[in-house]
Formats: structure tokens, sequence, C-alpha cells
């Protein structure tokens, strides 16, 4: 069993009401169950929404409290990012998922990089909330630009 974010499955929860659909996660259906998370719609974040990025750290910065979650207009999500985090380690645990298919890049489930907090576009090296708690908590998180890699493991 695996989690996948769902915008991967072509669920229109992206912060900008859209997805981001990817045919490899798609194809993951054909071999295995997967189960579809979406913390920030988790955390009954509206679709749509302005975006949010980490600021001053990364998801581990936020979930040990030195790193903040703000959105463009200025408005502190962080307690919404933590508790959908929180939530979909909830479903992980319950369903006994080892294994996650995150989106990359993003705040809640990026895996190694995500966007610099200034919104301009930029990376930087770190995890999304949702991502590191999965690691802290032994589930391995690939985003879907390790497909390829994640597929060798099932």
């Amino acid at each position: 069993m695996l989690l996948v974010s769902s915008c991967l499955l072509g669920f229109d929860c992206k912060y900008n009401g859209e997805n981001n659909e990817n045919e490899e996660a798609l194809k993951l259906f054909e071999n295995i169950q997967v189960i579809p998370i979406c913390p920030e719609s988790l955390a009954q974040l509206p679709i749509p929404r302005p975006p949010a990025e980490i600021q001053e750290g990364d998801g581990n910065d936020v979930l040990d409290g030195q790193a903040k979650v703000i959105d463009k207009h200025g408005r502190d999500l962080t307690s919404d990012f933590i508790e959908g985090a929180y939530q979909a380690l909830q479903q992980a645990k319950m369903n006994g998922v080892n294994l996650a298919l995150l989106k990359a890049r993003s705040p809640s489930c990026g895996s190694c990089q995500i966007y610099s907090g200034n919104f301009d576009g930029k990376l930087k090296e770190g995890d999304g909330i949702t991502a590191a708690l999965f690691k802290r908590n032994g589930i391995k998180v690939y985003t879907e630009e390790e497909t390829g890699q994640l597929l060798n493991k099932i």
C-alpha cells in the first residue's frame, strides 16, 4: 500500500484549484493499492487559496517551532499545515503504510527541495512539513520526479 498526493492523481486540490496529474502516479493504481492524501485538504484549507511557503527554514523547523508557513498575503497558516501533516500521518499509520509518493517542492509534501519562502520561484534545500513528519516516523518519501526509483521498491 502506498500514500500518494491527491493532486498527482488528478484531484483538484492544489492551492489554485487545479491538480498536478502525473501519468506515472496514475499507473501505480494498476499495480498496488494507493491511498490519496492531501494534507492541506485534511486541514480544511479552502480551495482555491493564496499560495503559501515556509519561511525561515523547512518542514523540520516548522515541526520544531522554529519556522512558519505564510501565505502570499502574510497570513500565518503554520497550525493548519501542521494539523494536515499529523492527519496524513494518522492515515498512514492506520493503513500500515511505509512508502509515500508526494508532490515535489510543496510546503506540505516536498522532499529535499521546497520553495524559498520569498514567493520568487526559487528553491532551497529542505522538506515540506508532511514529508518531514513522515520521515521522522519511518515512512520513506519519494516525489513524482522519483517514481522510477519508487517502482523498484514496490
